[in-house]
């Protein structure tokens, strides 16, 4: 079976922002992200073999994927997962949980087929405010969650888990203990500040398979994180394999933002944007604001147990990748004259040398997107909701 085995490129935590009528779901979310568009831009555009739908509870967002079905662009897999095209498409949700006397937190759950969501829909409606909505906060404790889950053959993996913005370490616990049944989460998402070298320090995570996904809000930024995924094929149940890293299973590689292009990488004041010294207290020294932001790289300091450089055996490489969108010098036209010449941004990023990217966009943009590629590129750090920036020079050392 291990020879069968082959890497899928997979996103896992995609936003649907709108529905066909109209109907906002993520509302912080361009309506341009309708489940159809993400299907087509994911396999069409992007590359990606493996996409999670993080709002197909929604009953609009169910009633279009039941529509592709019966035109049967889209087919029901027999281990779970809906394929169209070249994608196969996972069904999530996000939840927004507030355990008492702690600040609240977001956690990804997946269910295998259409109609275990419909019932996870039903499940959610007695629980929250507008089951419309994505990110919802539910009445339910995470225990409750997890056993759910659980009896539906679902998977649950907390979200961003160090964002000060509603991350499990960032703004609601210490350990997961305190929170849940660690025994029954194979998997953490790291979000777009951290990274493998950051997230290891804490030997809790150890058995934790970690995952790199989008948190896309637009077309644009689907696949900005992802990962290549060893299994036989896309698919539910392969999927799972992979999380528990089982018959040769597993996550091959992470493909992430450098963690200093994340928007909370740093402790940085909320007005002026400036970065923070760790000791201080709470104001910022240059323009006196009291509204700072902790960044991910304090809290990992705050919690861990151990020093850089300690992994298990079974972690796989984190590369540090920068997408077409933030290259400096590939605007709009220069990506779309890389697509018409090679298809899909997966091709773009990991199939075509740079004498094939120089005939297309000439040797300047090339060379850049080699040097983003091979991780050269100096970048300087985001905070406070705000992006970090990659520079046109070379980084040194």
């Amino acid at each position: 079976m291990a020879d069968r085995l082959r890497s899928f490129f997979c996103d896992l935590h995609i936003h649907v922002g709108g529905t066909q009528s109209g109907r906002p779901v993520k509302i912080t979310a361009s309506r341009q992200m309708t489940l159809t568009r993400i299907l087509e831009e994911a396999s069409e555009r992007k590359g990606m073999e493996m996409i999670g739908i993080i709002d197909a509870h929604a009953p609009e967002v169910q009633e279009e994927l039941a529509e592709l079905m019966e035109r049967r662009q889209a087919v029901p897999h027999p281990l779970g997962g809906i394929a169209y095209k070249q994608t196969m498409l996972l069904l999530g949700c996000e939840v927004e949980i507030k355990e008492p006397g702690r600040g609240e937190a977001h956690f990804l759950c997946y269910l295998p087929t259409l109609d275990k969501m419909s019932r996870f829909t039903r499940w959610l409606s007695a629980r929250c405010k507008n089951v419309n909505l994505s990110s919802q906060r539910i009445a339910a404790g995470l225990h409750e969650l997890q056993e759910y889950l659980a009896s539906q053959e679902g998977i649950l993996i907390p979200a961003h888990i160090f964002t000060p913005h509603k991350g499990l370490y960032g703004s609601c616990a210490d350990r997961l203990a305190d929170v849940l049944d660690p025994a029954l989460v194979n998997a953490v998402e790291l979000g777009l500040s951290a990274n493998t070298e950051m997230a290891d320090r804490l030997s809790e995570l150890h058995d934790k398979t970690f995952v790199t996904n989008s948190d896309a809000h637009s077309l644009s930024k689907i696949g900005r994180e992802y990962q290549a995924i060893r299994m036989a094929e896309p698919c539910f149940e392969e999927w799972r394999k992979a999380l528990q890293r089982a018959d040769g299973r597993g996550v091959a590689a992470n493909y992430g933002l450098h963690p200093r292009l994340g928007k909370y990488h740093q402790t940085t004041c909320q007005s002026c944007h400036a970065p923070l010294p760790v000791e201080g207290d709470g104001r910022c020294p240059h323009c006196g604001y009291k509204a700072v932001v902790r960044g991910v790289a304090e809290r990992v300091e705050q919690l861990a147990d151990l020093p850089a450089g300690v992994h298990p055996p079974h972690r796989p490489p984190y590369v540090e990748q920068i997408p077409l969108e933030f290259i400096p010098g590939v605007g709009r036209k220069t990506r779309e004259k890389l697509y018409q010449a090679f298809g899909t941004e997966m091709n773009i990023l990991h199939r075509t040398d740079e004498e094939q990217l120089a005939s297309i966009v000439g040797e300047a943009a090339a060379r850049t997107i080699i040097l983003a590629r091979a991780g050269k590129l100096a970048i300087s750090a985001g905070g406070a909701g705000t992006y970090g920036r990659v520079q046109t020079c070379e980084k040194r050392g």
